[in-house]
């Protein structure tokens, strides 16, 4: 069973003009951030617009990104607002060979902290087998995750990490310290990887690694082998970066950002938009910014 550690990297679902996933530029995604050196992805999270895709969709963009993976572990987003469909669509992923499942907190029934207990135990149960990560991301969900609730879910064998998304710094510090043994917690903000690791965090699932896979490699590995310089410097450079990326919401700027840089078109599915021309302005001037730590710049 795996436990998530480094860079991970949430991946877009790239679409065709009319609509459609476009596999073709979802392995050329793919193959950007493995060679960026990313040590695991995510596949169907916030970033991967999976509350647009039908069954079929989310099968398609599974095995894509299983296939071309190789030996990066891929984890799957199963999470739902209702149980029963977070079960089905875990027991799902461990069907198509996925490495494991992030499973967001249940997006807008706001459950109680024991409603979200009894939520995980019953997916957790669903594939004993399958490593599950759980998501905490209350901007999205309207309800927090909150540090007791996540040391209650620690006893659940499969249950190895969570992605930590509140933008709290306290509630993130809270919850490394209380960290067991062999549990991991995950930043879950690009522009908080560096506090968040500096407090006890083991890695990051990182939007901008869709964009810039080595920097942000860069970043983490420097967060986690102890040399704050040069993860200080790096974290600098890339601020204009993640600020352009979250100009609008996530995942906008990102495909705004991989259409600049010819990996994979700008379309979204209704209601999200294409990025507006300021936000294109300012995510080109930030990637070329992001040259000095060997980032692959956008020229036009």
């Amino acid at each position: 069973m795996i436990t998530p550690r480094g860079l991970g990297v949430a991946l877009a679902t790239p679409f065709h003009r009319d609509g459609a996933v476009d596999t073709a530029a979802l392995v050329r995604l793919v193959q950007h951030v493995v060679a960026g050196g990313a040590d695991f992805v995510v596949a169907l999270g916030s970033t991967g617009e999976a509350a647009m895709l039908d069954e079929r969709e989310r099968d398609l963009v599974v095995t894509t990104v299983r296939e071309h993976c190789r030996h990066v572990p891929v984890l799957v987003g199963t999470g739902a607002s209702s149980t029963a469909q977070a079960v089905a669509w875990t027991r799902r992923a461990q069907q198509l060979d996925a490495h494991g499942t992030l499973v967001v907190v249940p997006p807008y029934v706001k459950p109680s902290q024991q409603g979200l207990v009894a939520h995980f135990e019953a997916v957790a149960a669903a594939a004993p087998e399958l490593a599950v990560v759980l998501y905490n991301v209350p901007g999205r969900t309207a309800t927090n995750l909150l540090p007791a609730t996540v040391s209650a879910l620690w006893r659940l064998p499969n249950v190895v990490a969570l992605k930590e998304s509140s933008g709290d710094l306290q509630q993130i510090a809270r919850i490394a310290a209380e960290l067991p043994a062999g549990k991991i917690l995950l930043a879950g903000d690009d522009g908080l990887a560096l506090p968040s690791i500096a407090v006890g965090a083991l890695g990051l699932v990182s939007v901008a690694g869709n964009v810039v896979p080595k920097a942000m490699r860069t970043l983490v590995l420097a967060a986690l082998s102890g040399s704050p310089s040069k993860a200080r410097r790096a974290h600098a450079e890339l601020l204009p970066l993640f600020d352009a990326l979250f100009a609008e919401p996530n995942p906008i700027p990102v495909k705004a950002a991989l259409d600049l840089l010819g990996i994979a078109g700008p379309m979204l599915r209704l209601p999200l938009l294409p990025a507006s021309a300021a936000t294109r302005d300012r995510l080109a001037a930030a990637l070329r910014s992001a040259e000095s730590i060997g980032v692959e710049a956008a020229h036009g």
